[in-house]
């Protein structure tokens, strides 16, 4: 079977490897559809991966092969996976920090997204294989993952009805943050990037307000369109270290800022730290998604409150993963939201 197998930012071969054998309880996809996420970016351009790593994790595929056991899937089945499975049952899981969980970090799909088939564990079989709607695609099913990681995002930061919510950095799990936002009724919705193209999708997927970080001063903005409250929910999906302080500045009395940017390893943030206490501003945050979100996003995505297809700006092939990355890294490209197929 063909993978892109990661050994350096400019060092992205395509191999031909084993196909996985199957033990009980396993599945055997076929992937046809595998989104190019932010943290498969992160991970190629800092090196923080062993060399013939094979990334990507939002897969939507098709089963092609089934091992004794499993009862609840057919081959020819269309589904959604996911990477890693928590354990449910340890201190971590139980409190609700469950992408914390020790399980949940050793579990991962074999080979990885970046492949035309993948194993599937019984673990991942049970816990983290959807079976798709008949009328779903591949390209939306590869979107359930960043979906639901922002759903969690969502549900932990506590939106209420009315609430006034700004994201800033309108990347690709920005964008889906601010539709879900749209969903949970939020009064207004703010859009907050450097990027004219991803402020003009921003608008069109429903963002009410728009503040371009390059031109205009995120504080000031922010109370003028609050009537001087500041927002009430503010979601930091940019690794820039300076604007999770600048959240907090712009937090209202009792708002959430919710950090969803992996910055780099031992990054500090200064924060007026009497924000936290005397006006009662929560810092919280939030990674990754677990099973519990998946139901709930095949609904968002199947009734199209997600609008998959207008975030989509790009497709590639396995052979093009080099430049996938490449572009959606390119500042100057227009790019949200890249799909890797197999050819």
């Amino acid at each position: 079977m063909k993978v892109a197998a990661y050994y350096n930012i400019d060092d992205i071969r395509t191999e031909d490897r084993d196909l996985p054998e199957l033990t009980d309880g396993e599945a055997l996809i076929k992937m046809h559809s595998c989104g190019l996420c932010g943290t498969d970016i992160h991970k190629a351009v800092h090196g923080t991966v062993k060399p013939g790593t094979v990334l990507g994790h939002e897969v939507g595929g098709e089963i092609v092969k089934l091992g004794k056991g499993v009862e609840d899937f057919q081959v020819g089945d269309w589904v959604f996976l996911a990477h890693h499975v928590p354990c449910f049952t340890c201190h971590s899981c139980q409190r609700g920090h469950h992408t914390v969980c020790r399980q949940w970090k050793e579990t991962n799909i074999e080979p990885g997204g970046f492949s035309e088939y993948i194993r599937l564990s019984p673990l991942h079989v049970k816990h983290s294989m959807v079976k798709l709607p008949d009328d779903m695609t591949f390209e939306q099913a590869a979107m359930m993952e960043p979906t639901a990681c922002a759903l969690r995002a969502i549900e932990r930061a506590g939106i209420r009805p009315g609430d006034s919510v700004m994201i800033i950095g309108t990347g690709q799990v920005g964008a889906i943050l601010l539709q879900l936002a749209k969903a949970w009724r939020a009064g207004t919705v703010i859009a907050n990037d450097v990027s004219e193209f991803r402020l003009e999708m921003s608008a069109k997927l429903g963002a009410d307000q728009i503040i371009n970080g390059a031109r205009e001063n995120m504080k000031q903005r922010v109370m003028e369109i609050t009537e001087g409250r500041g927002a009430d929910v503010i979601f930091v999906a940019a690794a820039v270290p300076a604007l999770l302080s600048q959240a907090v500045e712009c937090a209202a009395k009792g708002g959430t800022v919710l950090s969803f940017a992996i910055f780099n390893e031992g990054t500090t943030v200064p924060v007026e730290a009497n924000r936290i206490c005397m006006d009662e501003v929560s810092l919280i945050g939030s990674y990754s998604s677990t099973p519990f979100e998946y139901p709930t996003v095949l609904e968002l995505i199947h009734r199209k409150v997600i609008d998959v297809e207008s975030m989509i700006t790009h497709r590639f092939s396995l052979d093009q993963l080099d430049q996938a990355i490449k572009t959606a890294t390119d500042p100057g490209e227009k790019c949200l939201k890249v799909m890797i197929s197999p050819a």
